[in-house]
């Protein structure tokens, strides 16, 4: 019996060392799992397929495209929006080719602020305006692409969000991402009238350098000339050196001008295999420019233009001639003012 036991024990001990084999057998025969494919922000060859706006968020995309919607109601009650179908059209067309070159997971609205400030300036949510000062400030076509690029790298990687997440925003509903440096920039505060603490508006100089970065990839992925985005940079350099202090009061929340161009020709040369050609310019470009050139001229040389430019005369300018009982002729002013004469006084009688 106790032989029997024995062999019995040792059946039991083989059968589970030949059944946790078999498992582990039956296991390695498994296909392994697909691994996932690794992306990276700074290869141009995966946008699309890869999450720029990860990070901690308290946002969800439909809440954040909400509020989103409620500012741009706010701004088009507020601002003048081009109607002009062509301009709008153009504007519209060129910015949607730039969003689906991107990592933007929302779908975009887009239009044409009438202010001659230069700027563009994007919502959370896809909500996106651009000025008509910037497409006239504009050389090529590219340029413009590049500051629009910009702002959509805003809005792909969320960083109003996660901004707001972060504690760095008191209240996103005062928050608009703007390539000038937030309201306190030029455009939309001047556009829409709207009034803001300068102190809520700054948006963190590495949420900028990766939104200078991601729209230089949008931009040539789109088939445009990075170098635009340089050439843009450099004119605000001229600007500011022809007015000492305008753009640097702008600019206090981005990265220094200098370093940004000399960061965008790094990127550009580190991340961007340089091609045969890009697209610089267009003639479409150019005949929307001069209609919106049209479109300022004729504005200023309106006379029910309440902010066309008036002249006014000061006191002395107009003037008529008289002729006295002799035929003397002399001019005397319409608008001169009456002059006192001191009576004489009992001392002068004196």
């Amino acid at each position: 019996m106790k032989i029997l036991s024995f062999f019995l024990i040792l059946g039991l001990a083989f059968g589970q060392d030949d059944t946790t084999s078999k498992e582990s057998s039956t296991k390695d025969s498994k296909p392994k799992k697909e691994e996932k494919k690794k992306t990276s922000k700074k290869n141009p060859d995966d946008i699309g397929e890869r999450d720029v706006g990860k990070g901690v968020n308290w946002y969800s995309i439909e809440k954040e495209i909400a509020l989103g919607k409620g500012l741009a109601q706010d701004i088009e009650r507020s601002a003048k929006i081009v109607d002009d179908p062509v301009i709008s059209e153009y504007v519209s067309r060129l910015g949607q080719n730039l969003v689906r070159n991107s990592d933007a997971k929302v779908p975009f609205t887009i239009k044409v602020v009438d202010s001659e400030e230069i700027n563009a300036f994007a919502l959370p949510g896809g909500f996106f305006f651009v000025n008509t000062g910037l497409i006239l400030a504009a050389d090529t076509e590219a340029e413009v692409a590049g500051v629009m690029g910009h702002e959509i790298a805003h809005i792909a990687a969320r960083h109003g969000t996660r901004g707001a997440t972060r504690g760095q925003i008191a209240n996103l509903a005062t928050i608009p991402l703007i390539f000038m440096g937030g309201w306190a920039g030029f455009g939309i505060r001047q556009a829409a009238q709207v009034m803001i603490p300068a102190g809520f508006l700054y948006f963190s100089r590495s949420f900028e350098r990766e939104a200078d970065m991601l729209g230089l990839q949008y931009m040539y992925k789109a088939g445009y000339d990075p170098g635009a985005f340089v050439d843009f940079f450099e004119k605000l350099q001229a600007k500011e050196k022809r007015k000492p202090g305008t753009i640097s009061k702008i600019f206090s929340s981005h990265p220094p001008t200098d370093d940004r161009v000399t960061t965008a020709q790094s990127n550009i040369q580190s991340m961007l295999k340089e091609r045969p050609e890009y697209v610089v310019t267009t003639s479409e470009f150019q005949d929307v420019k001069a209609r919106l050139q049209s479109m300022h001229n004729r504005r200023k040389l309106d006379p029910q233009d309440p902010n066309r430019p008036r002249l006014r005369r000061k006191p002395g300018d107009g003037t008529t001639t008289v002729e006295d009982e002799n035929g003397k002729k002399t001019k005397t002013d319409e608008d001169e003012r009456p002059t006192l004469k001191r009576r004489p006084s009992d001392k002068d009688d004196k």
